[in-house]
Order: C-alpha cells, then structure tokens, then sequence
C-alpha cells in the first residue's frame, strides 16, 4: 500500500521513516517534505502545501493511497480530516472540532475545568486593560499565552509585571502573533518537572505511547528563551506505573471521553504535555493533536512493532488490541538550530558532514532542510536537524547522539549540552 505524509518537518521525517519500515507499504509519499524526506528509501517527496487542502485529497486520490497521516497542527484545525472524510479519503487525526482542542487555549482550559482536567489557574482575555489588571492583581511570575496557534512559540513565561505586561501587549495589538494572539490566557505559573505524555486513539479507546520528555528552553539549564522543542528523550525516569496510571485516568481518558461526549469524538495521535507537581500531581499546560517534534524522532527510533499497522487500527477503530512493542533501550534527540532561533535566520546555507558514516544506533531525521540549485543539502528553516541515539541507558543514548551532532556543520550551527539531563541526574 502507498500512505501519504502531511507537513515537512523532522516529526514529518520521523513518520516517514518509521511508516516505510513496514513490509506491508510500498511507498510514502510527504507533502511536501524536505531534503531528508527525499533521501530516504521508499520515500518521496510530493510539491503540495501542508496548508493547501483541496491539493492534498487530489493528490491522495491520483496516488490511489491507503491512508494518509498528518503531522503538523495547522491542517488539523482548519479542518483537512473532514474534507478528507468528505472526499472518501481515510485520514488519521481529529475533526476540525476536535482539534480546537489544540487550535484554541482557551476553550482547552475551558474543557478541562468542564471535565475536571487538573490544569493551571488562569483566566482568559480579548481586552488589554482587563489582561493588564488581572496580571497586576496576580502579580509575577505568570505565563502569557496566546489562544491559537503560533508554532509553538505563543507562551511567555514572565519572570516579571513588566515583562508580563509586554507579552500581553504585543499578543492582545496582534503585533506579536496576528489573529492567534488577539485573545490570551494568563495562568499561574507551574512548578515541576515537565513530561510529554502521547497516545494513540481510535474515537473511543486510548493507548499510550511511551513517555518521553521535551526540552522547550533555548539554551542548557532551561535558560533563554522558548521554543518548538529543543530535544527530547525517552523512555523519561520520572513516568512511572503510578504516575503513568494517574495521567491516564485523570487527563487522558477524560479528555478522549468529554470530547466524545460534546460530540468531537477523536481519532489520532492526542500529546498532553503535562508539569508533575512536587506532590506527584500530573496538570496540563497543553493539549497537543498530533504527534510532538522533537518527542516523534526519539519515539519512533524506540517502536518496535508496525507504524503503518497502529495507524490503521487507529483509523478502524481496534487499537485497544493493537500490538504496541517499544525497544528497551533508550532514545534521545538532539535538535541541531539555525542561529538566531526562534528568532529571524538565514537560510540557505550550506551543510556539512551529511556524507560522513553514522555511527552505530543513531539516526539523523531533517526538519528544516532543502536542496539548492547544486543539489547540496541546505538549511530552510529553525529547527535543521535532530541527532537522534539509541543505547542501553539515557546516559549512552546522549553520547551517541552528540557524537553524530558533532559531526555535522554550517555557519551558525547550535545545539544544545544538556539534553537528557535531568533522567542523567537520576
């Protein structure tokens, strides 16, 4: 069978690799991908826009595809799984309904409290004068969030009023993020150590994938500022049978069942990403439609059993019995940023050591990546590439991955030290 890839990115990559490993799939095709997507064997490439929808059905109609999976959050919320469905076409991941779960913050934290969700204290505004009153009476810090979406940098964790007061500013004028920012939640700020949390659902049964933990921060000891993720690993230390089964009653099967219940039964990939309290409470910062990026590099690396087969029973509605075989060993990536992110880059440049020798248990997956008119591998975006390694402890999985990190250059090139280090820690 041949199975269709939205987005273009190192999750999108990840998906791509992971799906074409099955013996079952003849091809993939990503829409539209990038340089490392077009490298990979039983890959390939296909110029349609993640955003342009009505291409992307035509497209998985001319390549008569069993299926088609979709990695990033914008086409989920504008609505591509219900014109799919319209066209006849299977399509894993939520209706546009269901994914206002993540299109919107405030109605998610609207949600959780309808469906006693445990979440952060916060309250939502469209009126700057009322924000700036809130955030004065709740004083610093606190976080500023914008409600749609902004690719995962609308969250300002202000240390202090003034700083608070900026974010607020810039996201209520429309300034900092259009349209996503002209309503905002402000919420106090957690503290804990921050988990993602992500599980496959079929509209009714929920199956969790392994943990894994993000590095959202810029720079190593969670300095500088946020990010779509800086790195990750899994499986994480902290996650376990307890908290694990406290995640699952407490956030993700009420989730799945209240949404099913305000009639946006979901089906796909649903991402909490959740702060443990120091008294073990697991609270959500965010819901997530998807899979994570850098979470599905890591993750994927791991999965033992058929990417394409979960998928399916996802879509019909079986995966309470699916067989979900994760390796033992730990993965952790390592994300390799263009400089200036998240700020303004240069694109275009060059990049070297992709014709080196991987060494053993690594994995290299692009996300910002592109040819130029020469053929050579260039850099398109933020987030370049992740370093991916797999080895018996999180501590061996980081030296692989940093050693093929090492390896790879162009000018302005970063990457963070420390990722993995609190599982190190312990």
């Amino acid at each position: 069978m041949k199975v269709l890839v939205v987005g273009g990115g190192g999750r999108e990559h990840a998906m791509a690799w992971a799906l074409a490993r099955s013996p079952r799939v003849e091809a993939v095709i990503v829409a539209p991908g990038n340089a490392g997507t077009a490298l990979e064997p039983k890959v390939r490439n296909a110029q349609v826009g993640a955003g342009d929808i009505p291409a992307l059905a035509q497209l998985a109609r001319h390549e008569a595809v069993e299926f088609t999976v979709v990695g990033p959050e914008a086409p989920l919320v504008a609505g591509i799984v219900d014109a799919f469905s319209e066209a006849g076409l299977r399509c894993l991941g939520p209706t546009q309904q269901a994914a206002e779960l993540e299109g919107s913050k405030a109605f998610a934290k609207s949600f959780m409290v309808r469906h006693g969700i445990p979440t952060a204290a916060h309250e939502t505004f469209a009126d700057l004068d009322a924000a700036a009153a809130y955030i004065r009476e709740v004083g610093a810090p606190v976080v500023i969030k914008a409600d749609g979406l902004a690719a995962g940098k609308g969250v300002t964790v202000a240390e202090n009023l003034d700083e608070a007061l900026l974010a607020a500013e810039g996201m209520l004028s429309g300034e900092a993020f259009g349209e996503a920012g002209r309503r905002v939640v402000v919420e106090e700020r957690l503290v804990g150590e921050e988990i993602s949390f992500i599980a496959l659902v079929d509209g009714e049964q929920v199956v969790s994938l392994a943990s894994s933990q993000d590095h959202k921060a810029r720079d190593d000891g969670d300095q500088g500022p946020n990010t779509g993720g800086m790195g990750a690993y899994s499986p994480a230390p902290r996650v376990d049978e307890a908290l694990h089964r406290r995640i699952m009653d407490e956030v993700m099967t009420p989730a799945v069942h209240g949404l099913a219940a305000e009639g946006r039964r979901y089906t796909g990939f649903l991402y909490a990403g959740l702060m443990v309290t120091p008294d073990g409470v697991p609270k959500v910062l965010e819901f997530n439609c998807r899979l994570g990026d850098p979470e599905a590099q890591p993750l994927l690396m791991r999965l033992d059993s058929d990417f394409a087969e979960l998928c399916l029973a996802a879509l019909d509605g079986r995966i309470a019995s699916a067989d979900v075989r994760w390796d033992a060993r730990a993965a952790l990536g390592v994300v390799l940023a263009a400089g200036g992110y998240p700020g303004p880059i240069a694109k275009g440049l060059p990049i070297e050591g992709l014709d080196l020798p991987l060494p053993p248990d690594t994995r290299l997956f692009h996300g910002g990546t592109a040819f130029d008119e020469e053929g050579r591998v260039v850099t398109h975006g933020g987030r370049v590439l992740c370093a991916c390694g797999l080895g018996a402890s999180v501590t061996e999985a980081q030296e692989k991955a940093y050693r093929l990190a090492d390896q790879i250059r162009w000018d302005g090139v970063f990457y963070r030290r420390d990722i993995g280090y609190r599982a190190i820690q312990r």
